[in-house]
């Protein structure tokens, strides 16, 4: 919607992760520097933690863009909210092969005879697993397992663990010793700092052919990392909605108020209006009554729903501005304005 109003070639602040608008922060450069690493012992478990929406998908996606498709084979899961047999099944599947109606020995005789056919081709193969503190410790002891199939020479497959900090303390619960002992690179993604969060807004502005307008005053850059705390998903979701504003109040300066507006309006729209005590008593007990809650979707469909809702709304929001335009030039309405209030 306001990609033609500033001249812009594509959405700058989209949800989904882009390795097109990868930004080298000094984390990511140095978790990237960790993956590379891990590429190259060609054996082990990497793992990588940072908080949600710091850019741990989006890292990965641009290792996977920079990786040599004739050597290396990459695979990714992040539907994590299942068990061990069907975490098997999912790793199965992401390579491509054959899945239903196997037994567990079956599926990992398959599996085995693909890394072995990797192998004799001069092919590695990385797994990469996301959204890992979804993971049940039997999952992770699963994972664990396929890091065995091995050659005399050659480990067969490369697991990288991706997930929130909360990962960290299953890693360190007492049964994970011979997981940590093959652990082979740490590293935590942290938040941007100031100056990063200002140079990882304009590296995507420029990414899209930004030619400074809408311009952003200093005191606005301060404003978005004091309200997103320099975490890349928080910036996006506020920029975007900074550049909606713009293009539907023609607005091409943007300083603190115009942040501090954008951020009240993010407020109000999620809280919930409050509830009388028999009410509130009464859902809560309609919920118990169901059961326990569906886990929650995998992070990038979740994405997805909110892109679809949000392209939506713009659609609707271009429709009645048309209308509008086409409202206010007809003759009668342009009659009514020359001559005024009686």
């Amino acid at each position: 919607m306001y990609e033609s109003y500033y001249g812009l070639s594509a959405k700058p602040f989209q949800l989904k992760p882009d390795p097109d608008f990868f930004f080298g922060s000094k984390g990511h450069k140095r978790a990237m520097a960790y993956l590379e690493y891990g590429l190259g012992q060609r054996e082990g478990f990497i793992v990588i933690t940072g908080e949600v929406g710091a850019g741990k998908t989006t890292l990965v996606r641009n290792l996977f863009r920079k990786l040599e498709s004739e050597s290396i084979v990459a695979a990714q899961i992040a539907n994590t909210h299942i068990d061990s047999d069907d975490t098997l099944r999912l790793v199965v599947s992401s390579f491509g092969l054959p899945f239903e109606d196997l037994s567990k020995a079956a599926l990992l005789t398959k599996l085995e005879q693909y890394l072995l056919q990797c192998d004799r081709q001069g092919k590695r193969v990385l797994l990469v697993v996301d959204e890992a503190q979804n993971l049940s410790p039997r999952t992770v002891e699963e994972l664990r397992m396929l890091s065995n199939f091995q050659t005399a020479d050659n480990s067969l497959l490369q697991i990288f663990l991706l997930g929130q900090p909360e990962f960290r303390q299953t890693l360190l619960s007492g049964d994970m010793q011979q997981l940590l002992q093959r652990v082979i690179a740490t590293y935590h993604l942290g938040p941007m700092d100031a100056a990063e969060t200002q140079a990882y807004i304009e590296h995507r502005l420029l990414t899209v052919g930004w030619n400074g307008n809408p311009s952003l005053s200093q005191d606005a850059y301060a404003a978005i990392y004091e309200y997103t705390g320099g975490i890349p998903r928080k910036i996006n979701t506020l920029c975007d909605r900074l550049f909606l504003m713009g293009y539907l109040e023609e607005i091409n300066d943007f300083g603190s108020a115009e942040i501090a507006e954008v951020i009240r309006d993010i407020g109000q729209e999620f809280v919930l209006p409050a509830a009388t005590g028999s009410k509130a008593a009464h859902s809560s007990a309609h919920s118990s009554a169901r059961g326990p809650a569906a886990p929650p979707a995998s992070l990038d469909d979740a994405l997805e729903n909110i892109e679809k809702r949000l392209a939506k709304m713009e659609r609707s929001v271009i429709s009645v501005l048309g209308l509008l335009k086409k409202i206010l030039s007809l003759p009668s309405v342009k009659s009514l304005e020359h001559k005024g209030p009686d």
